[in-house]
Parts: C-alpha cells; sequence; structure tokens
C-alpha cells in the first residue's frame, strides 16, 4: 500500500457493548482485532476508512464473546486471511466461527510476542468472564499502541506491562451510577461491576492515571456501555480525575472518544 507516512496507523473501526473492531496497519501489513460484526458491516467500517478487506492480512482475537467474534469467520473465509487466538480461545470460539481452513489457524499464546508482517505484536491476560481473554499491544519502529477493555481491573502486573504507550484504547465500560439505577437484573449488574467484568468509567480513568507517561498522545475511551453509559460522562469522568491527578491531560496528551457504530479517523503513531 503506498503512502507518505511510516509508523502505525490505527482506526478504532467501531467500539462498545454491541460489538468491537480495530484496525492497525503498517506500511506492509494490515491487521483487525476482533470483528463483532456481521461480515457487511465490517466492510462497511473499513471502506469508511478507505481500506478494503481483501488486503487484510489477519484477525486478532481477544475472546470469545459474540461481540467481538461475530464477523471473523465470515471474513476469514471470504477473504483467506489469517486468524490469531490462544489454544483456550480457539476451543470456545472454533463451533461459532465455521470451517476455516487448518493454514488459516494461528495459536497466539498469552504472554506470547509474535512479529506479523513488521509488527511486533504482543499478547498480555485480563480478567474478564471469558474461558482465557487477552488483549494485544503494536509495536513498530518505537511507537507503541496498547488496547486494553474487558477486564474487571487492572492488576498491577497489567498497569507496568502496558505502561507509558504512545496511544491507548482504553475501556471505560459503564457509570456507576446509570447501572445501578437501571433496568438489568441483579445478576448482571454483579457480573458488570465484578473481579470479571467491565471497568468503570472512574476504575478505568485512575487506571489510566498511573498508566499514562510522557510518551502518551493519545487515549481512545472503549467499550462503552449502550444501556448504561453516554460519551460525555464518560469523556467527562475521565477528565476530571485526570486533571486531578496531573497527568498532562489536554495538554501533553488528548481524550478521543470511540463510537458503537462509526468509525475514529485513522491516525499515526
Amino acid at each position: 500500500m503506498a503512502t507518505e507516512e511510516t509508523g502505525l496507523r490505527i482506526s478504532v473501526l467501531a467500539s462498545g457493548s454491541t460489538g468491537n473492531i480495530t484496525y492497525v496497519e503498517s506500511d506492509h501489513t494490515r491487521l483487525l482485532v476482533d470483528c463483532g460484526f456481521s461480515g457487511k458491516k465490517a466492510i462497511e467500517l473499513l471502506h469508511k476508512i478507505g481500506r478494503r478487506p481483501e488486503d487484510l492480512d489477519g484477525i486478532l482475537v481477544t475472546h470469545e464473546h459474540s461481540d467481538h467474534i461475530k464477523g471473523v469467520g465470515i471474513l476469514a473465509r471470504k477473504y483467506g486471511m489469517d486468524v490469531y487466538a490462544n489454544e483456550k480461545t480457539w476451543q470456545a470460539m472454533e463451533p461459532k466461527l465455521g470451517k476455516l481452513k487448518l493454514e488459516q489457524k494461528h495459536h497466539f499464546s498469552v504472554d506470547q510476542t509474535q512479529t506479523l508482517g513488521d509488527i511486533d505484536v504482543s499478547s498480555f491476560a485480563v480478567s474478564h468472564d471469558a474461558i482465557d481473554p487477552q488483549f494485544y499491544t503494536f509495536q513498530k519502529d518505537n511507537k507503541r499502541f496498547v488496547m486494553l477493555t474487558d477486564t474487571g481491573y487492572v492488576s498491577d502486573r497489567m498497569r507496568d506491562y502496558v505502561k507509558n504507550a504512545d496511544a491507548y484504547l482504553f475501556e471505560s465500560n459503564h457509570d456507576l451510577s446509570m447501572l445501578r439505577m437501571g433496568r438489568y437484573p441483579w445478576s448482571l449488574k454483579q457480573r458488570i461491576i465484578g473481579d470479571k467484568g467491565h471497568l468503570s468509567n472512574e476504575d478505568g480513568a485512575l487506571a489510566l492515571a498511573e498508566i499514562v507517561g510522557d510518551r502518551t498522545r493519545r487515549v481512545y475511551l472503549g467499550h462503552l456501555s449502550k444501556e448504561n453509559n453516554v460519551k460525555e460522562i464518560a469523556h467527562q469522568t475521565a477528565e476530571e480525575i485526570l486533571l486531578k491527578k496531573d497527568t498532562g491531560v489536554n495538554e501533553t496528551f488528548r481524550l478521543y472518544d470511540t463510537d458503537p457504530v462509526e468509525p475514529c479517523p485513522l491516525f499515526v503513531l
């Protein structure tokens, strides 16, 4: 793909409780992380940022929940791309993906680094109610992009692993007041706020305050709940906490919102 830019180019194509898909590319490699939408919707999102599914090299899967894998099998079959996930995730999701060729299936273990094309991709474990959930970091030319959603808490180990990256997609799933007063049954509310659920706006911001560093330039707030959050509340909560913690928000780095059905513009690291 001819371009004047170098390094990583990234778009959070869509993020939320209804579906998740992120695009990462370099001059020689084009990857998706998850595809929680129909194949048709995924192709539409790619076209909106001027990219074609037939140019994709692979899909990295974080875990087997449907808002992350709905379109993985469809895209992989249609365009012949490789799919990467850890062994337990493969076991859980394979019946849902449909038939794939053996050569398309690749194992990507937790705490492993693989070089896909010219991008170094590393995986790390998170705390979520999936069989073996993991998220990814992407590095090229000393620039690093970290994805961290779908976790009930951020451990010291996770925090140290993802510290001071150039850009983040970070979970800001729910507003606690909206969740508590909402229509979800108590069992589901307990699941969401538990150690294997999702980060609230406040908890996500408090974790970010200890993670961002002098290299950080962009933080995308992701995986917002359709029922228990709105962009304005998530953004305001994160901004207030990050300002209070003197992190450099709005000075050395900026917060960006993601959307459940529309892509963020491509940005360059």
